[in-house]
């Protein structure tokens, strides 16, 4: 199982660092069309979302009473789904400014980094007490790595959707 997640964390920081590095220093902060988040706005809000994650794994937990892995396939079902408009809650909503490509990289490379240490380093079938997501129960260590990679997985695409945009403007 742990080789397994931490291979999916590698899979998928791999795909979202060779996105953003297709975009040049100028379309990092580029708004490619009307309401749409740049591509820097983006990459903030996944590190704004996928951020906290050790202070949370190594605060309060206790042993699961149900599958480890129960909230996966749903949170992939709402995420994966890119027919689906989401609204993001204000503390996850990037700040408009200009975004330094670099600062982006190294932040998702610590992120990469944490999520890969807890895979290694927790019992990821513990639940975690301390924050929940509204509409859920609370979500395991393995559930909480899932909820990042497929929160990931989503904006990699809408960033690939945003690259396609801006290469034939």
């Amino acid at each position: 199982m742990k080789t397994a997640l931490q291979r999916d964390i590698v899979e998928t920081f791999k795909k979202l660092n060779e996105t953003l590095s297709s975009f040049s220093d100028e379309e990092i902060n580029t708004v490619p069309f009307k309401g749409s988040w740049t591509p820097g706005q983006v990459v903030q809000h996944i590190i704004l979302g996928n951020s906290g994650y050790p202070e949370l794994f190594a605060g309060n937990t206790k042993p699961t009473i149900r599958k480890y892995d129960e909230h996966v396939k749903e949170l992939e079902g709402i995420f994966l789904n890119f027919n689906t408009k989401m609204d993001a809650p204000d503390f996850l909503k990037p700040e408009a400014k200009n975004y330094n490509k670099n600062a982006l990289t190294l932040s998702l490379l610590k992120i990469e980094s944490d999520l890969l240490n807890a895979a290694e380093n927790y019992d990821v079938t513990l639940t975690c007490l301390d924050f929940q997501v509204p509409g859920f129960e609370n979500f395991t260590i393995y559930e909480w790595i899932n909820f990042a990679l497929v929160h990931s997985q989503r904006h990699t695409h809408q960033l690939q959707k945003i690259s396609n945009y801006i290469t034939t403007l």
